[in-house]
């Protein structure tokens, strides 16, 4: 887009940030619910733990079989009307929650509201950060794609680690109604917010077929996925890690990661437009393996805060440095499918590192699940280095 090309880095951030906040007002619905469903479901309704885990899990799953039909979507309605609607399934998911704590006295029905709500937060999440994601690339231009979902993720980060917290003090104050009305007002002023704002022109030529998009993006996807391993575990097993081996101070290691996460993408994602995608994602795949190796072997937890840290600097850029190249791979018609399809393989990872590192853990102990996400990222490294040996093709 030339009429950005003489915009400064401030002026830039700024028409990013107008977009990304529908980003931050999703992921904040989805981090309030986070550790606060799965006790009412439990100790409320009175089902199993597992029960309570599963319900948790069925936003994972909507998002992931939603992915691809998101970027369709924001293809052919518009990056606006995909985030709109994506603000419309979340709202949803707060009043089925409301109505579902009103209906406690008959537990099944409860639990059905909620099990809705979950599959509508799940659509929500992945038609408000895909939309959001495209949009912010449409009105800063396709060369700040890097800066557009480096500053998408930093805004998804600070939402979900804002999220959990604050859920469990509304719901200490008013119970399931307190985080779910604020997920009900977020909805309705992000919807207002972005009614407000003007639609992006659509392009009216053909589409890429879905298929050859997903054989242009689907590499760069599973490097993905593969690199998200690391990340999985850390954020779901460092606590396990540290009483496996009774430590204390695993909140630490979190927030270490936390740390190098976010500094990554705020210091360094211009990097991705100087070097190219493809050498930052390698060059921050083998960081995050050698943090993985240092947890692994580490004798202590001062070693394991210093694995954590080089873990979440490492990952930190692998999604929006694979990402720019996957963009690059299709004609701007079809952006919005090719992100989509290529974030899904993020929320695969995700959701197969949990039950993948449990069956480790059980036949190998804790701390072999370090060892075998570092060999996992190092395939994806090896990955990169295979793409960036091939030649550079026609985008579709």
């Amino acid at each position: 887009m030339s009429s950005t090309a003489a915009l400064s880095n401030t002026q830039l951030n700024k028409r990013i940030f107008s977009v990304i906040v529908f980003t931050f007002f999703c992921y904040l619905s989805v981090g309030l619910p986070l550790a606060v469903l799965p006790g009412f479901v439990h100790n409320q309704l009175g089902y199993s733990s597992l029960l309570a885990g599963l319900i948790i899990s069925i936003q994972y799953f909507a998002t992931l079989v939603s992915r691809p039909q998101s970027g369709r979507l924001a293809d052919m309605l518009g990056p606006k009307r995909v985030v709109m609607l994506g603000l419309v399934c979340c709202g949803m998911s707060g009043v089925l929650t409301i109505v579902a704590m009103l209906a406690q006295n008959l537990p099944w029905l409860s639990l059905l509201l909620l099990a809705v709500g979950r599959l509508f937060l799940g659509v929500g999440e992945s038609f408000t950060s895909t939309g959001s994601t495209l949009w912010g690339i449409n009105v800063v231009g396709t060369t700040q794609t890097a800066r557009v979902i480096s500053w998408n993720g930093v805004a998804t980060y600070l939402a979900m680690a804002v999220g959990a917290p604050l859920g469990v003090m509304l719901n200490q104050l008013s119970g399931l109604a307190g985080f779910a009305s604020l997920i009900v007002l977020m909805g309705v002023v992000g919807f207002w917010m972005a009614s407000r704002k003007p639609a992006i022109k659509v392009s009216v030529t053909s589409r890429t077929p879905f298929r050859q998009v997903f054989s242009r993006v689907w590499l760069y996807g599973f490097a993905l996925g593969l690199g998200t391993i690391g990340f999985g575990v850390i954020a779901s097993f460092i606590t396990l890690y540290y009483a496996s081996r009774d430590w204390s101070g695993a909140a630490l290691a979190l927030t270490l990661f936390s740390l190098g996460f976010i500094m990554m993408r705020i210091v360094f994602s211009s990097y991705i437009t100087r070097f190219g995608g493809l050498k930052v994602s390698l060059f921050s795949l083998l960081i995050e393996c050698a943090g993985l190796l240092i947890i692994w072997q580490a004798s202590s937890p001062l070693l394991v805060d210093f694995g954590a840290f080089l873990t979440g600097a490492g990952f930190s850029l692998v999604f929006p440095a694979l990402g720019v190249e996957a963009v690059k791979q299709v004609l701007p018609q079809s952006q919005g499918s090719a992100l989509g399809t290529y974030s899904a393989f993020l929320d695969l990872g995700l959701g197969l590192s949990g039950p993948v590192a449990g069956i480790l853990i059980g036949f190998w102990g804790m701390q072999s699940i370090y060892l075998a996400a570092a060999l996992v990222v190092l395939l994806a490294a090896a990955i990169t280095v295979r793409m960036l040996s091939l030649p550079q093709k026609t985008p579709v």
